[in-house]
């Protein structure tokens, strides 16, 4: 999602563009391949980053919210996505099996500890990740705070958030067949995954307009043409898992473990008028983590390109960089 909305009016806040020192594809096994690299500084404070989705794939904009003089950046393309191999692939690829990932790249860098640094599905899965690993984590950074509730998915395919964008949510709702309305992630899901490539793409483009519509603190409720191929993977992937409930034991789980994590320093960065992932998790979040900071930026949405977010977090890791 992120990838495609622009970052011209974040720009001014980012540290200047810099280009990876080390790129490379790790088999990760179970057929897959993950697209991994590596910028800044190689003797820094490693920091690695989780793109939203599940499917958003990383950007080189990624790589500027740190100071290349101090951190050692690791971005990846999550399983299925991006430059990741088999694209759109939903085989052997659950929360689990992205956690997996992340330990190996870890061992693979011979990295101890580093900060985790994750916006919306990345957040969530730096959540998961911290508390099943929490010795490895020396830091979170969250933006857009996902929990994977399935309060959280009610609402935004279950007509909350279409009550503030009627026409949008039509576009999104009037594809589906009125015998269906009442579980449109299914109802996706059956068309995402129809083994058509024609209807899989047209209905991708659909799942993803709708999000990408509401991203924004300025949308006009227009979400735009994703690439294709871009759009097939975000849509499978995203489906897939929320079909699943992020491959969580049972909903609630990332508050109810939150113990797990409680000794870790985190900064929390919310859009006060996200519509995608509203404020009240991020809230209940910090409430529940008494090592964290909540930066509610006002004017804000959902996106990483929104200026306020960028600007918060630039803030964020360069107060870190500063010890």
């Amino acid at each position: 999602m992120d990838k495609y909305l622009g970052q011209k009016s974040a720009v001014h806040y980012l540290h200047p563009p810099v280009d990876p020192f080390d790129q490379r594809m790790i088999d990760v096994g179970d057929g897959h391949t993950v697209y991994m690299e590596q910028s800044g500084n190689p003797q820094g404070m490693p920091v690695v980053v989780l793109h939203g989705g599940p499917g958003g794939g990383c950007s080189p904009a990624m790589r500027r919210y740190f100071d290349p003089k101090v951190f050692r950046v690791i971005l990846f393309d999550q399983r299925g996505c991006g430059r990741s191999r088999p694209h759109a692939s939903v085989r052997d690829n659950t929360t689990w099996h992205l956690v997996r990932d992340i330990e190996l790249i870890r061992t693979h860098l011979a990295i101890d500890q580093w900060i985790v640094f994750g916006g919306s599905w990345g957040a969530t899965l730096g959540l998961i990740y911290a508390q099943a690993h929490p010795e490895r984590v020396s830091g979170l950074v969250l933006r857009g705070v996902f929990l994977a509730t399935k309060a959280e998915l009610d609402w935004f395919y279950g007509g909350g958030a279409g009550k503030f964008w009627p026409e949008t949510w039509a576009r999104f709702v009037d594809l589906i067949p009125e015998n269906e309305h009442d579980d449109l992630i299914a109802a996706y899901n059956k068309r995402l995954f129809s083994g058509d490539l024609m209807v899989e793409t047209k209905y991708a483009r659909a799942w993803s307009s709708w999000e990408n519509a509401l991203a924004s603190f300025h949308s006009n409720g227009v979400g735009g043409e994703s690439p294709s191929e871009y759009a097939r993977a975000f849509a499978r992937l995203e489906n897939h898992y929320f079909t699943n409930g992020a491959f969580l034991k049972y909903d609630g789980q990332i508050l109810d473990q939150l113990d797990r994590i409680a000794h870790i320093p985190g900064a929390i960065v919310q859009g006060r008028y996200d519509m995608i992932c509203p404020p009240q998790a991020a809230w209940k979040l910090a409430a529940g983590w008494p090592n964290v900071e909540l930066h509610m930026v006002r004017n804000a949405g959902h996106a990483l390109s929104e200026p306020g977010i960028s600007a918060e977090l630039v803030r964020v890791m360069d107060r870190i960089a500063e010890g």
